[in-house]
């Protein structure tokens, strides 16, 4: 779904400027977006595999829900929102812990840019994974993995990509943080 979204300059301030998403896409404007982790008291954290009909990284697996903040929207309420739309999920904002903001720049092609600061969440699901509604559209699977299993296949992919390539410290930042609530 196309929608209005604010424009960023380099240090991730609001520039007072909004296009739509295919906009920013297109021509690599800089814009924000929430990633939101969901581990589970077993060591386990939930992962959606992307739909087969997306532009960027289709069928690979990826972070538990993501999406783009809306234009005037703050990070953590887009949060909520995008979890209740890709896994038909209510949560409230003190489940959230923010665990940060990171900048990523991809070129998927010449006119498909992703230039986006990522508002990272982790959030304990004590919800059942069979009660989760994925959003066909936007997700083509869901399914829990071991924080373990999870770190052995980051860090043994190579050029068979199974994981969308968000970077090796991204992803042990994840491994870090979640590992760190559950030993404490």
């Amino acid at each position: 779904m196309d929608e209005y979204i604010d424009i960023l300059d380099e240090h991730g301030n609001k520039t007072g400027n909004t296009c739509l998403k295919s906009h920013a896409h297109r021509y690599g404007y800089t814009h924000a977006s929430v990633h939101i982790w969901f581990y589970t008291n077993k060591h386990e954290l939930l992962i959606q595999q992307r739909a087969l009909n997306k532009d960027t990284f289709p069928g690979l697996w990826d972070v538990s829900v993501a999406g783009h903040i809306s234009a005037g929207e703050i990070a953590e309420i887009a949060a909520l929102r995008e979890v209740a739309e890709e896994i038909g999920l209510k949560i409230i904002p003190t489940q959230l812990q923010k665990l940060g903001v990171s900048k990523h720049i991809h070129k998927h092609s010449p006119t498909l840019i992703d230039s986006e600061y990522h508002h990272i969440y982790i959030c304990e699901l004590t919800t059942p994974i069979d009660n989760l509604q994925k959003q066909d559209d936007e997700v083509a699977a869901l399914k829990l993995i071991s924080l373990e299993t999870f770190q052995k296949e980051i860090f043994n992919q190579n050029q068979n990509l199974v994981y969308v390539p968000h970077g090796i410290g991204y992803y042990q930042n994840i491994i870090n943080s979640v590992t760190n609530i559950l030993n404490h």
